[in-house]
């Protein structure tokens, strides 16, 4: 199973100039998709506990690999899904930690991390996945027939803490949110 490298800087990652604007967006990343589309849609794809990734485990304190909550989702931008979005919190957290976590369904995490004061964010990192990586297989599984046979992905992570609480957000950028920037450019000029 192959661990990804999480790097402090967007360039280390050798993304693309368009996709590293995607990756370094500032702020809560819906409510720019919101932005770039006429309907955002949050599709919860599961939700549970499970065993974290090894590279996750670092990030949220833990020693070595354990059991987590996890929440998976596609973002969905006028039905085309553009992010994979996988958190993971510490069984060890407490509701009063992160209260509306369990009851999220197809809400985004987003509105809730960015606009409650007790919520502080942490630095962003950014990888670049490749095959072999756990997250590959699963946004190759969300997508389903429709996956398309990358050699890579980018992504960022943050942690966010709440309390005691910490709470790992990775989201896997698919090529598609590349679209959104044409399709809201397109939609500028016409309206002049």
């Amino acid at each position: 199973m192959r661990r990804a490298r999480w790097l402090a800087h967007p360039a280390g990652v050798g993304a693309p100039a368009v996709m590293r604007d995607w990756l370094t967006t500032p702020g809560s990343l819906t409510a720019r998709l919101i932005a770039h589309s006429r309907q955002f849609r949050v599709q919860k794809l599961r939700q549970a506990g499970n065993v974290c990734l090894a590279d996750e485990a670092d990030a949220i304190g833990l020693a070595r690999p354990r059991r987590v909550w996890e929440r998976e989702v596609l973002l969905r931008c006028d039905g085309q899904p553009v992010v994979y979005g996988h958190t993971v919190v510490p069984m060890s957290a407490s509701a009063s930690d992160w209260p509306l976590f369990s009851a999220l369904g197809e809400r985004s995490l987003g509105t809730t991390l960015f606009y409650d004061p007790r919520v502080t964010r942490g630095a962003l990192e950014f990888a670049r996945l490749r095959p072999g990586h756990p997250l590959v297989a699963r946004v190759h599984a969300a997508l389903g027939r429709n996956a398309p046979a990358r050699d890579t992905y980018f992504a960022r992570r943050c942690v966010y803490r709440r309390r005691q609480g910490l709470l790992l957000v990775t989201e896997v950028f698919l090529p598609e949110v590349l679209d959104l920037e044409a399709a809201a450019f397109n939609m500028n000029t016409n309206t002049k």
